[in-house]
């Protein structure tokens, strides 16, 4: 297994430079601090030392990946455009620099065969740095008690305004004491901004306003609110009518 920090170095500079005009950001980890906080069912089958990698996707992946995806997408197959496209734009980038290397790469949307998730999405965010993980825990006295309150990330620049994609592991690259864990920014660091978050993503999580708990620097744009917004089963309806389904297209463009 490698182990010099040089290949850590040049994985990391390699994705970032191929991914970040496309609209996503990288942050490396080691397996071991994620297994370190997880439960057994869903820790990561590999030595803790192992080289892993997250991705998010940022505002800019709409216009800068998706809609240039669109267009030169081939509609037969198609079944959800956003997951193709950010599995279109990673596995090339792994194919094209890392040909030569073990990687697993597992997409946010991806299930075991006991229908858990390959991986925990916002923990594996949190772990690397890349934005902080708000959870029930970090409210001292509650006011809703002991009823559940699902957690949300908050990234230190982007507010809400980024997805979790992808879990990358560079299966033959061991990580020594040149990556050490850096916790991510703690934005959001009163008990009153908490509590309003949490309250915000739970109980209106479909106003978005939980998105803006920290001033941005980018958030989405007017086109990729009114999709996301959109019902899944009537996007591609809004595709078709905003040009990038072709009329004579026969597949149905429910549910995509």
């Amino acid at each position: 297994m490698a182990t010099s920090s040089h290949n850590v170095d040049n994985v990391v500079r390699t994705l970032r430079e191929s991914l970040k005009t496309l609209g996503f950001e990288v942050y490396p980890f080691k397996i071991g601090w994620y297994n370190a906080v997880v439960s057994q069912a869903h820790q990561l089958k590999y030595s803790a030392d192992t080289l892993a990698v997250v991705v998010l996707s940022t505002p800019s992946m709409f216009e800068n990946s998706f809609l240039p995806f669109l267009q030169r997408c081939s509609w037969k197959d198609i079944r959800d455009p956003v997951d193709q496209c950010v599995a279109h734009a990673i596995s090339t980038c792994v194919s094209e620099h890392f040909s030569d290397q073990s990687v697993d790469i597992s997409y946010d949307y991806e299930m075991q065969s006991n229908r858990k998730p390959k991986f925990l999405a916002q923990t594996a965010a949190h772990v690397a740095g890349a934005a902080r993980y708000y959870q029930h825990t970090d409210i001292e006295n509650p006011p809703w008690g002991n009823k559940k309150m699902f957690g949300v990330c908050i990234h230190p620049r982007l507010g809400g305004w980024f997805a979790i994609r992808a879990v990358l592991v560079w299966k033959d690259v061991e990580v020594g004491k040149e990556l050490q864990q850096v916790p991510p920014p703690d934005c959001v660091s009163s008990q009153e901004a908490r509590i309003k978050l949490l309250e915000k993503f739970n109980y209106n999580w479909q106003d978005w306003t939980y998105r803006d708990i920290v001033p941005t620097e980018e958030s989405y744009s007017t086109r990729q609110r009114e999709y996301f917004i959109t019902p899944p089963a009537q996007r591609g309806a809004l595709l078709r009518q905003w040009g990038f389904i072709p009329e004579t297209e026969t597949k149905t463009v429910n549910n995509i």
